[in-house]
């Protein structure tokens, strides 16, 4: 079957069926955040502050260690009966995303302007309970309160930080999803941000769902929906500029059957693409597609908090 962006591909037959995120991956969404902040001006604030939120990630990645560690077998039982190993629900009284928080705010302290600030240090005065509620709704996929809601991303960025830190201590991958949880992250449970499609040669072609916590990327064949696995009825859109072009490489695909989309990111056309900042990138599709009113987002980004 063929769509927008080529037929699925030929020449791999057995591609890996789930990648733990590398620990580069902050540092890479960094440097994409930086390269949109320039081409999209219209964002150019929000995502130049999301690039340096992404290096302070980074930073706190590589530089901190948190108080509570696994123990080294704490997930076999788990990957051996095929569930997600490093379920988020589960883990969010043990995983010590407070710490990594504070660190980030640390990292984040030198780079902050006025409007940031108050942020900063509203989440510094918050108690750790308040904290702790606020990241459940995180991880529960929900809004939040509307005062609270602008500090939602800052505690997202350090859930992310942490669960990207427990993928470093699995033993293996987890094997692909079953059919019936194609959009749940093998690793976590959570929902995709997006879905890339690799240029690589192990896996040029692939298209993989990306999650939006933790990073794992997981296999799913091209041109099928991965809300309702249906294949007939799928629409490709973008934004495009004056002359017919594309404006970012992102494209919502679109169900007609279950009435969703998934965004695409195709590093095949453009090799710095990453999908969660190419998501927020290209917000205007979001409200391009809202204004119509045919098509629900399935696709989750944490560090973009919005009403349902």
């Amino acid at each position: 079957m063929t769509h927008v962006y080529g037929s699925a591909p030929l020449g791999v037959m057995d591609p890996p069926a789930v990648l733990l995120a590398e620990p580069g991956l902050f540092a890479q969404r960094a440097r994409r955040l930086e390269q949109l902040a320039e081409r999209v001006e219209s964002l150019g604030d929000f995502l130049s502050f999301m690039a340096q939120l992404a290096q302070a990630q980074h930073a706190v990645l590589e530089g901190h260690r948190p108080d509570w560690q696994p123990e080294p077998d704490a997930f076999t039982l788990a990957l051996e009966h095929g569930m997600p190993p490093l379920g988020a629900q589960a883990l969010s009284q043990d995983v010590d995303y407070h710490s990594e928080l504070s660190a980030l705010l640390d990292a984040l302290e030198p780079h902050l302007g006025e409007a940031q600030r108050p942020l900063v240090e509203g989440l510094r005065d918050m108690s750790r309970r308040d904290i702790a509620s606020l990241a459940t709704e995180i991880l529960s996929q929900g809004a939040g309160p509307d005062a609270q809601r602008g500090l939602m991303p800052l505690i997202a960025a350090a859930l992310q930080i942490a669960w990207l830190r427990l993928t470093q201590c699995l033993p293996a991958p987890p094997p692909r999803p079953a059919s019936e949880a194609r959009a749940i992250c093998p690793c976590c449970g959570s929902a995709p941000v997006a879905s890339v499609i690799h240029r690589d040669p192990q896996r040029s072609g692939v298209r993989y769902l990306q999650c939006g916590l933790c990073g794992t990327q997981w296999y799913l064949e091209r041109a099928k929906c991965s809300v309702c696995d249906s294949t007939g009825q799928l629409n490709y859109l973008s934004l495009e500029d004056g002359s017919g072009q594309p404006l970012l490489p992102v494209q919502a695909e679109a169900c007609g059957d279950c009435h969703t989309y998934l965004k695409i990111v195709p590093s095949e056309l453009d090799a710095d693409a990453e999908p969660l900042a190419d998501d927020l990138a290209s917000l205007a599709l979001d409200l391009l597609l809202a204004e119509e009113d045919r098509y629900r987002r399935s696709g989750v980004n944490p560090l973009l908090i919005v009403e349902a």
